[in-house]
């Protein structure tokens, strides 16, 4: 077998011949490769990128069953990530889990869930029908951050439903955090099952021996990652890969033909092929450079008062791998909450964080930023803790996650979304059939999802995520005082 050219771009050469080539567009889009574009886009973003925006012309393949650029850009992508066959999404990674669920699961089947999973994979059983059996993640009272499930877990669920037909984990969490994915593997693969992983945040693990091994390297039979979030991909592109034959892989191509469009936009196309040869040319001298400046960030960031940097044990249940890229600070020592934080962080000095929560603020450090940004954040921080210390001790609720799911599946999250629907009130709805989600924040885990049984624990325990100062999210009625169920 010859080794590949990693230095080849297929899908950016085709299209750049088409760019090249004179003619008269008498096809889709409708500016015309520009020429109709409303200036007020025309002007800021450049003509030239809109002769780029091109339909599925002679040469550049189709995404739905590529036999030429395409299919040449994925064969690539597959040998830099290390996978056998790898997909192009252009819905992002919400399409490529919805994708991994349905192409395991049907009707009936259950399928194996931590219970702080994306709201994307909940879309995915609903629409496969499923049963998702949840698993509790570890949530570190200490940081007052969710990890991933342990090994222990994940076989004491499937040794209570040897029957279900896969198990997905999300690897990392947002916060940087990876499980013991090769146990797990092991795990699963002695029930003969695959292992799905939500890899959305890991695009960039295994291009740098100080980052955590990608989870196809650790046995994932499946992985879906954002590539526009951590490489040079632009937003909404992503890619799916998998591995060995425990995946049916034309029945993948099959559910990605129907969920995603037919009209794929060769811009994200381009992008997820330009990335990877960056990646596969230039990936580690790129992440040493993006180690480098997260080590400068956090070695700085620790030494101002009141700020503490959130180091990850590695022996830690749920976290046995950390992400060095991503960081994570505390703030609270300013008697601010993170809320407030970002809030004057992003007004007052432009720094903008990935994710504000009730102690942290996270940021996502990767290959384009640079020291010059890196320089800003901590001058940011420094004016914060020197101008916007509060005086007053902040007095932050303590929520601690139940030690058990507090709710059981009454039907599949399908037949509740199917269902007619009916909002009543809090107390009428005790021991009715969810028919939505309800997630507070913290910890950001759901509580409730649809077609489970709404118990008194379960909302006493959302009110006193209220009560504290906590958030709800999901539901139709934020206030809590009234929820959708089941109407039967």
């Amino acid at each position: 077998m010859n080794k590949l050219n990693q230095s080849q771009t297929p899908i950016v050469d085709a299209l750049q011949a088409w760019v090249n080539k004179s003619h008269a567009p008498f096809y889709t889009p409708g500016h015309k490769r520009g020429t109709g574009m409303n200036p007020l886009l025309k002007q800021p973003w450049g003509a030239d990128v809109f002769g780029w925006d091109l339909p599925e012309l002679p040469g550049l393949d189709n995404l739905h069953a590529p036999d030429g650029a395409i299919e040449s850009a994925q064969t690539l992508a597959a040998s830099a990530f290390g996978a056998q066959q790898t997909w192009f999404l252009v819905n992002g990674s919400t399409a490529g889990v919805i994708a991994a669920i349905l192409a395991t699961c049907g009707d009936g089947d259950k399928i194996i869930l931590p219970r702080n999973i994306h709201s994307s994979a909940i879309s995915g059983v609903i629409h496969a029908g499923a049963m998702p059996i949840f698993i509790d993640p570890v949530y570190d009272r200490a940081l007052d951050i969710t990890h991933s499930v342990t090994p222990e877990a994940v076989k004491l669920a499937l040794e209570r439903h040897p029957d279900a037909k896969g198990v997905m984990l999300v690897y990392p969490t947002y916060y940087g955090a990876g499980g013991d994915l090769g146990a797990i593997a092991q795990i699963v693969h002695s029930y003969d099952l695959p292992l799905l992983v939500d890899e959305a945040h890991g695009a960039h693990f295994g291009f740098h021996p100080d980052l955590p091994p990608s989870a196809l390297s650790l046995g994932a039979d499946l992985a879906v990652q954002s590539t526009h979030k951590l490489l040079g991909s632009l937003t909404q592109s992503a890619m799916l890969h998998i591995n060995i034959n425990r995946i049916d892989r034309d029945r993948v191509s099959r559910v990605l033909r129907s969920i995603q469009t037919t009209s794929p936009s060769y811009l994200l196309l381009a992008s997820l092929d330009a990335a990877r040869q960056q990646m596969a040319l230039h990936g580690n001298e790129l992440m040493s450079q993006t180690i480098e400046l997260a080590n400068i960030a956090r070695a700085k960031i620790s030494q101002i008062e009141g700020l503490t940097v959130v180091e990850l044990d590695p022996t830690t249940p749920g976290c046995k791998y950390f992400d060095p890229t991503r960081l994570t600070v505390t703030v609270t020592g300013l008697n601010l909450t993170g809320f407030a934080a970002d809030e004057i962080l992003t007004d007052k000095f432009g720094v903008v964080a990935e994710l504000p929560s009730l102690r942290h603020l996270t940021f996502i450090i990767s290959l384009g930023n640079t020291l010059a940004d890196i320089d800003r954040l901590v001058a940011a921080f420094n004016e914060l803790a020197i101008n916007y210390r509060q005086t007053c001790t902040l007095e932050l609720p303590e929520i601690v996650p139940p030690d058990g799911i507090l709710t059981t599946m009454a039907m599949t999250p399908r037949q509740a979304d199917r269902s007619p629907h009916l909002q009543v009130s809090i107390e009428d709805a005790i021991g009715k059939i969810s028919a939505e989600s309800i997630c507070p924040y913290p910890p950001g885990i759901p509580t409730i999802v649809p077609g489970e049984i709404i118990t008194t624990a379960a909302l006493d325990y959302l009110r006193q995520v209220i009560d504290l100062g906590g958030e709800i999210a999901g539901c139709s009625d934020l206030s809590l005082a009234t929820i959708a169920i089941i109407d039967c």
